[in-house]
């Protein structure tokens, strides 16, 4: 088809007119997926070569044309994945071997299932994955990864000879709620009457909310979030990884898909929520609070989120990673996929047992999770 291979290390070698037109085209795209959101991560610091996020995108060209591409990251680390593979790294490093760098197909500290072949069409996109298989081969990695794609492209993977690791999310749906009243409605009794007591001890405390749209979130709003989102680092004892400029940036170049939720109380602001969404999904993403009130944290990145979705008739609702307690807030639990290849056979060979044993026990724990349905009838 006289495809030629390209690795990219800037999407500015791509342009934002052909990277987006390239992730209109998909099934399973989303915003995170975008050239502004990418480009804002790597541009302003928080995933490129000095982070331990060197890009190093996958390109399939046909001429001039983009016909296919990979988010592909050279990786010195494990951290801001969320799905773990610090054992695997400590195996290797007691066995005298070199974990990292590894190859890493992924949304830079996102645990969001989308794309990650992006393919104008099928032969395109068998071209992609043939040249991931030929790049990771002819390379001194240890090993590839790609995190959170859709179960057809998982299965693709599985077929070019990864391994599949399941996962778990939990994630609300839209029923065609009229209101949040309606919303409890569907739950069961004692899940209902938790959710109101929270919402109303929030209210007692005298805390309002805003909802800000990336267009008229200011520079104060968002000087304002990074406080909030470096304190919930700092609570867990933790670095963060995105910086003000980052959020100021898709503030400006994303703003139909950004919604900015600040709670305050006696005219100051508290505490905030940043979620990102398009026409169907609200994805949740960070929150923090400087003041203690009971409830809060349920209310700011739950509830209030829940009530724009149903007001704009968005259908799903995605909490982020991990989270057994969103059941008891009409969230259900969802399968996530990831794929894995080791170049070093007897590691591969270990893992492939590890996740065999996992698998069962992802799919009981989830059998488990669906008899506690929170919602009434069921």
């Amino acid at each position: 088809m006289n495809y030629r291979t390209r690795l990219v290390t800037s999407l500015g070698e791509i342009g934002k007119t052909d990277w987006d037109a390239l992730v209109h085209l998909q099934t399973d795209a989303n915003p995170f997926l975008s050239f502004a959101f990418l480009d804002a991560l790597h541009e302003t610091g928080c995933a490129n070569a000095e982070s331990g996020w060197q890009p190093q995108f996958l390109t399939i060209w046909r001429d001039a044309q983009l016909q296919a591409a990979m988010p592909l990251y050279l990786k010195s680390h494990s951290y801001g994945e969320y799905v773990f593979d610090w054992a695997w790294a400590d195996a290797y490093r007691r066995n005298g071997l070199s974990y990292y760098p590894k190859l890493l197909s992924s949304i830079p500290f996102t645990p969001v299932t989308g794309a990650r072949l992006l393919a104008r069409d099928t032969e395109a996109s068998a071209a992609l994955l043939a040249a991931l298989c030929a790049l990771q081969k002819s390379n001194d990695f240890s090993s590839t990864h790609i995190l959170y794609p859709p179960a057809d492209q998982a299965e693709a993977l599985q077929r070019a000879g990864f391994m599949l690791r399941s996962g778990v999310q939990f994630h609300w749906m839209n029923q065609g709620y009229r209101d949040f009243d309606d919303f409890l409605e569907r739950l069961e009794r004692k899940k209902r009457k938790n959710i109101r007591t929270e919402r109303r001890k929030v209210a007692d405390a005298g805390v309002t909310f805003r909802h800000i749209s990336g267009g008229m979130a200011t520079e104060e709003d968002w000087r304002f979030f990074q406080r909030c989102y470096d304190n919930t680092y700092q609570e867990h004892h933790s670095s963060p990884y995105l910086n003000l400029a980052f959020f100021e940036r898709i503030g400006r170049d994303m703003p139909d898909n950004i919604l900015l939720i600040v709670a305050e109380r006696a005219g100051q602001p508290i505490a905030s929520s940043l979620l990102i969404h398009n026409e169907q999904t609200l994805y949740g993403r960070y929150w923090g609070a400087l003041e203690s009130v009971p409830c809060l944290h349920f209310e700011t990145a739950y509830y209030q989120p829940l009530e724009f979705c149903i007001a704009r008739g968005i259908s799903c609702f995605e909490g982020g990673a991990q989270g057994e307690h969103k059941m008891a807030r009409g969230f259900l639990p969802t399968k996530t996929w990831s794929a894995h290849w080791l170049a070093q056979p007897d590691f591969a060979d270990a893992v492939e047992r590890f996740l065999e044993r996992e698998s069962g026990g992802i799919a009981s724990y989830i059998d488990e999770l669906t008899d506690r349905n929170p919602f009434k009838n069921n």
